[in-house]
């Protein structure tokens, strides 16, 4: 029997139409093999992270129940992202903490601690970030965040100042 591991997914985009980028990308996550999606947060606008001179971000959560090893679902989740139109090649996509049109990030997979070449987990400047707890807390308060305890834990560690839900029409 193969064992299901509860995946958390961070979304973000902040150039072309950022709202459409992350509902197709959600859309996308529902559609992956050995997958199901739990459940997905509301979109949150935050302000530039790292990079202060780039427009605001959109940003959302998603929580998955997944067969697919961590390696695998991050090569799903780079997939999307070039979908969407990503390149991780050029002058925009050298800029650390730059603009995305798209950005997908395996936050948390179950309690595991990776630290490999171009995967590391959970995600390593997560506890920093309220623009991924925000919308993490609203969907997974509960899931174990190594070193933190929860993700809701975490999420009372930092400055939540910003973050505001995006009122869909």
């Amino acid at each position: 029997m193969t064992q299901l591991i509860e995946a958390c997914i961070g979304l973000g985009a902040n150039v072309g139409h950022p709202i459409a980028a992350i509902q197709t990308a959600i859309m996308d996550l529902q559609a992956l093999p050995l997958t199901t999606m739990v459940s997905a947060s509301r979109l949150y606008r935050t302000p530039a992270w790292g990079r202060l001179d780039q427009p605001d971000f959109i940003n959302a959560a998603a929580l998955l129940r997944t067969e697919l090893g961590p390696k695998e679902l991050l090569l799903h989740l780079l997939d999307i992202e070039r979908k969407a139109g990503r390149s991780r090649s050029g002058e925009i996509a050298s800029k650390h903490w730059g603009p995305r049109v798209l950005d997908l990030d395996l936050l948390l997979y179950g309690d595991a601690r990776i630290n490999e070449p171009g995967l590391r987990v959970p995600h390593p400047r997560l506890h920093e970030r309220a623009f991924a707890l925000v919308p993490l807390a609203e969907i997974a308060p509960n899931a174990s965040f190594p070193n933190f305890g929860t993700v809701s834990d975490a999420l009372r560690l930092v400055d939540v100042r910003g973050v505001e839900v995006v009122q869909l029409k």
